[in-house]
C-alpha cells in the first residue's frame, strides 16, 4: 500500500501590529540626518495640509499680549515705577518663556495622538533611527515656536516696546527661549509616550504649567510676592529665562541668568531625551 501524503497546513497569519524593526545602531550619522530631514519635510507638509493646526501659534501671542498688558499693565506698571508702557517692556520678554511652555505641551498631546492613530507604529516598522522621528518633530515645533515669538515681538512693538540694547541681543533672547523650549519638548514627549490618552497628558501638563508660569517673574516682579513664593521663583527655571530675556532686551546684568537657563536646558535634555527615545522604542 502506498502511503498517503497529508498536505501540510499553511502557516497561520497572526493579527496585530507589524513587528518593530531593530538595529538602529547600524544607522550612521549621515543616514540619521537624511531620515530626520525627510521626516521634517513630512511634518511640515502635514501642517500645510492642515493649516488649522497653526491657529494656536498665530493667535496665542496676540491674545496673551493684549490680555496681560491691559489687565495687569496699569497696576504692575505702576509698581515698576512707570505706566502700562513700562509693563510692556517687562512682560513681553517673560511671555517669550511662556510661549515655549505652551507649545511644548502641544508636542506631548500630539505625540500621544499619533500613537493612538497608529502613525508612530508605522514609523517603528521602518529601518530608520528611532531618534530621528522625535528630533524631526522637535525641529518642526521649534519652527512653530519661532513664528509665535515673531508675532509676540510684533505685538510688543505695536504696543510700544523698545529695544534698549541691540538687535543682536534681542536675537540672543529669542535663541535662548528656543533652546529652553526645545528642552521642555523632551519632557512632554516623554509624558505623551507614558500617559494613555491625550486628555491625560494635557491634564497633567496643566498641573505642572500653572504653578511654574504664575509662580515666576514672567508677569510680576517677585518683590511683590510673599517670602515663601519668592523662594520658589528664585529656583524656578522660567524665572531665570524671563530674567535673562528681559536683561538682553532692556539691559542689565545678564550672565548669571543666561548660564543658569542654559544649564537647565542642557540638564533637562540630557536626562529626558534618552528616556524618551527608549520609551518610543519599547512602547506597545
Amino acid at each position: 500500500m502506498s502511503a498517503t501524503t497529508l498536505p501540510t497546513s499553511a502557516p497561520e497569519r497572526t493579527s496585530g501590529p507589524a513587528p518593530v524593526q531593530t538595529g538602529e545602531g547600524r544607522i550612521g550619522l549621515r543616514a540619521n540626518l537624511r531620515h530626520t530631514g525627510a521626516l521634517v519635510r513630512r511634518n511640515a507638509l502635514q501642517i500645510k495640509q492642515d493649516p488649522e493646526s497653526m491657529f494656536d501659534v498665530l493667535l496665542m501671542p496676540v491674545v496673551f499680549t493684549l490680555l496681560f498688558v491691559y489687565v495687569f499693565g496699569g497696576s504692575v506698571g505702576a509698581s515698576l515705577g512707570g505706566s502700562r508702557d513700562a509693563y510692556v517692556n517687562y512682560v513681553i520678554p517673560g511671555l517669550m518663556a511662556m510661549m515655549g511652555m505652551n507649545i511644548a505641551m502641544a508636542v506631548g498631546t500630539g505625540m500621544n495622538d499619533d500613537f493612538r492613530k497608529g502613525v508612530m507604529d508605522r514609523f517603528r516598522t521602518m529601518p530608520i533611527a528611532r531618534s530621528s522621528v522625535l528630533i524631526a518633530k522637535i525641529v518642526v515645533e521649534i519652527g512653530r515656536m519661532l513664528v509665535a515669538t515673531a508675532i509676540l515681538l510684533g505685538m510688543g512693538f505695536l504696543l510700544g516696546m523698545e529695544i534698549k540694547t541691540s538687535v543682536l541681543e534681542l536675537l540672543g533672547a529669542v535663541g535662548l527661549s528656543l533652546a529652553f523650549g526645545a528642552s521642555l519638548m523632551w519632557i512632554f514627549i516623554l509624558l505623551g509616550l507614558t500617559m494613555k490618552t491625550a486628555q491625560a497628558v494635557q491634564g497633567v501638563a496643566m498641573l505642572v504649567l500653572m504653578p511654574l508660569q504664575f509662580g515666576s517673574s514672567i508677569f510680576a516682579p517677585p518683590s511683590t510676592m510673599p517670602g515663601w513664593l519668592q523662594t520658589f521663583t528664585d529656583y524656578n527655571p522660567l524665572s531665570n529665562l524671563a530674567d535673562a530675556a528681559r536683561s538682553l532686551i532692556n539691559g542689565g546684568p545678564v550672565a548669571h541668568s543666561v548660564w543658569v537657563t542654559l544649564a537647565w536646558a542642557a540638564g533637562i535634555t540630557a536626562v529626558t531625551a534618552p528616556l524618551a527615545v527608549a520609551k518610543f522604542r519599547k512602547k506597545s
